[in-house]
């Protein structure tokens, strides 16, 4: 049992830092993962950056080419409207179910992750943003009583932050974020479940707007990139 264990360990720890690495653009699209050299930067085998890289792929960053290996996928429109249409879908439904639970301790709970990502905001660290979006999300649905969207709605969320990084490439679109969170919790504090997913749709269509105007602008999604071959640092 030990090794199996020791294996996948290794594997999550190289997910996490190579899923980290691209979404802070390290890695850009196109970019080749090489297998090989990974192994040898970490000590270990190929196996366990060969499984890696398989969760990778599951999760959308990379793709698996024959005769090339990994390669970091390009930002694609097509994904970031599946990815919030699904957001759509779901994340009202858990906030119906979850919003009417809440006690006092869970609105202290959501009050202490504003908090936080509003003074990430102010160190202008969109990373930390990312982490703690997603956390303050799924905070939100923490009682609704649906594991399995639960956990389809976290991995959406993960896919969505190397896109809403790009989207808050801007202060503005930093501020907005802050204030609608703000006024989520106080109309789910309020008692307003109807209008909070109501609420909540907005929010996510707006940024899906917005960020399909950066795309549109930056030429990000969809463009042909040179491929170069990477190994981790």
């Amino acid at each position: 049992m030990t090794a199996p264990l020791k294996h996948r360990t290794l594997s999550a720890a190289i997910v996490d830092r190579l899923r980290q690495a691209i979404l802070a653009g390290t890695y850009p699209a196109g970019s080749q993962l090489r297998q090989d050299a990974m192994a040898e930067t970490y000590g270990v085998s190929r196996i366990p950056v060969r499984e890696a890289l398989f969760q990778l792929e599951a999760e959308g960053f990379v793709r698996i080419v024959p005769h090339k290996g990994a390669i970091v996928s390009e930002l694609s429109l097509d994904e970031i409207n599946d990815v919030f249409d699904l957001r759509c879908l779901l994340e009202p439904r858990l906030l119906s179910q979850s919003a009417p639970r809440f006690s006092a301790s869970d609105f202290a709970a959501l009050d202490a992750i504003q908090a936080r990502f509003e003074t990430a905001i102010a160190a202008g660290d969109v990373g930390q943003w990312g982490v703690i979006n997603a956390e303050f999300h799924m905070a939100l649905y923490t009682k609704a009583r649906q594991p399995r969207t639960q956990s389809i709605v976290a991995a959406l969320l993960q896919t969505s932050d190397r896109y809403t990084r790009l989207q808050l490439s801007n202060t503005a679109a930093m501020g907005i974020a802050e204030q609608e969170h703000a006024e989520l919790i106080r109309q789910c504090r309020a008692g307003r479940f109807t209008e909070a997913a109501a609420f909540l749709v907005g929010h996510i269509e707006a940024v899906r707007a917005d960020l399909l105007r950066v795309v549109a602008r930056s030429g990000a999604a969809g463009g042909a990139t040179n491929s170069r071959s990477v190994a981790l640092e």
